[in-house]
């Protein structure tokens, strides 16, 4: 289900929201272009790309002012509904990161597409002795959401024992500007993205200094 690296173009699905490898994504679907986009990677067992909106609302099939982040993340289509007539909840996870490799266009439907570089496959890391207070606060708060009935906001089982793993879910947790979730998702070191989780964690005393 990845796009293999060439010309070919990539569908698009731009929002105002960072994906990240391994992130769950839940979106309610009812615009033509996209609900055509979802039928083909169904049909093709084929992801999309979501790129996060960097200016403009994207809305309706001319969306003006549009400007999209250079970097973005594969989603897998794992389930769709359609409870009600036109419209379908989709639930994906991210996968693959992925680079523009050329300025995105818009189809005649409003259906932005553009040619990609992907990119590699982040290597599992463990957190060092330092970094795994940030791994133990985040098995702490998933047994806090289970205990209050809350469904878990990201896939099991946990994967404490993956430094990138750890600190995207704590990208996609942390109340971040969209900006700084978006460079996170975009450093290539495991390590360092959560080193810097860790640094806001300890501002916010979430965990001792």
């Amino acid at each position: 289900m990845t796009p293999r690296d060439d010309a070919t173009p990539l569908a698009l699905f731009p929002l105002s929201t960072v994906l990240f490898p391994g992130g769950l994504l839940q979106l309610k679907v009812f615009e033509a272009r996209y609900l055509d986009l979802i039928g083909r990677c169904l049909r093709e067992q084929a992801p999309f790309g979501v790129v996060c909106l960097a200016q403009g609302a994207e809305v309706g099939a001319q969306a003006q002012g549009v400007r999209l982040e250079n970097v973005g993340v594969l989603a897998r289509i794992d389930a769709v509904d359609a409870d009600q007539p036109g419209i379908l909840r989709v639930r994906c996870t991210g996968t693959r990161r992925f680079r523009l490799a050329a300025a995105p266009t818009q189809q005649a439907d409003g259906l932005w597409t553009a040619p990609v570089e992907l990119l590699p496959e982040e290597a599992v890391r463990p957190p060092t002795p330092a970094l795994r207070a940030s791994a133990e606060a985040l098995a702490q708060a998933a047994a806090t959401l289970r205990q209050q009935g809350s469904p878990l906001p990201f896939h099991e089982p946990l994967q404490l024992d993956d430094a990138g793993w750890v600190a995207n879910r704590w990208c996609e947790l942390l109340p971040i500007s969209l900006a700084a979730r978006q460079k996170l998702m975009e450093l290539d070191d495991p390590l360092t993205r959560l080193q810097l989780v860790d640094e806001f964690l300890r501002s916010r005393q979430v965990i001792p200094r």
